[in-house]
């Protein structure tokens, strides 16, 4: 039997609210992998339909546990990075990148930091611009429309595009550095959603959709690029691993209608876990 994959997952903790981390381990967990921590903040809330939250910044802790980790010599198959505290962490992150990667390591970035053309509030456009850098490291980068057009310095343009914007789009991203962009929150029919997808090695373009539900559901980005990696890492190739990470993500959705959850404190998805076992083909002994 091969070794048991290790991922490096670098996001903020929301204590209430399911999203980053709080998402990214149990998901890849129940994906089968060893799931290693390193938390950019601790939040009592997502920041999406809450006021009054508590922030702390944990930019003085990142290079601390980066030298412990790399005193004990700790290998990672994937360096997994979404919402980051500071400025600062930029840097913090992409030398983590720089130590931890080797020539089989998976880096893959989210650049959590906007939604509905707008910087969520902890953001900065500076800190939006620094993204980029880190993106420049990836081998796989996955941000939404609104992340894109950041990242791009373009305007956005909301639903008003066509598949020709996208396909450009997609390889402005490329430009920035990562071989592979996948690009979410995208739909060309009223009634259906997904993602896009290209790879520089082939110069291939790739679509995902299912169906669209209506109504603004917190964590999905972070479900789906926690399943993407997931999908990643079980060996599916790039054009299979989005299309289980978006029928997973309406799964959760589903799911969390069903149940009659408030939309602001994040998708059902432990419910759904069994449904994401079965599409990764994974075996329970």
């Amino acid at each position: 039997m091969s070794k048991q994959k290790r991922v490096a997952a670098i996001h903020d903790i929301s204590c209430v609210g399911r999203c980053s981390l709080t998402v990214a381990l149990p998901i890849l967990s129940a994906a089968g992998f060893d799931t290693s921590v390193l938390p950019t903040a601790i939040l009592s809330t997502h920041t999406g339909g809450f006021e009054g939250f508590t922030y702390r910044d944990l930019t003085n802790d990142i290079r601390p546990i980066s030298n412990h980790w790399q005193s004990l010599n700790v290998k990672f198959d994937a360096l997994y990075s979404g919402f980051l505290g500071s400025y600062e962490q930029i840097d913090l992150v992409a030398d983590f990148f720089d130590t931890f990667r080797s020539n089989d390591t998976i880096v893959m970035v989210d650049p959590v930091m906007a939604d509905n053309g707008v910087l969520y509030s902890i953001y900065s456009p500076e800190m939006a611009k620094g993204m980029t850098k880190l993106c420049a490291k990836a081998d796989i980068i996955v941000p939404n429309l609104t992340e894109a057009a950041f990242l791009l310095d373009e305007d956005y343009i909301g639903e008003s595009y066509s598949q020709e914007y996208i396909e450009t789009l997609l390889k402005k991203l490329a430009a920035l550095g990562a071989k592979q962009v996948v690009l979410t929150g995208v739909s060309f029919e009223k009634d259906k959603l997904g993602a896009a997808a290209f790879n520089s090695d082939t110069s291939k373009v790739s679509y995902a959709f299912n169906d669209r539900i209506d109504g603004y559901f917190h964590g999905t980005g972070d479900v789906f690029s926690s399943t993407l990696l997931s999908g990643l890492l079980n060996d599916f190739p790039l054009e299979e691993a989005i299309q289980i990470a978006v029928n997973y993500t309406l799964k959760c959705i589903r799911m969390t209608e069903k149940l009659g959850q408030e939309e602001r404190y994040g998708v059902c998805f432990e419910k759904a876990i069994p449904y994401l076992i079965q599409q990764l083909g994974l075996i329970s002994e």
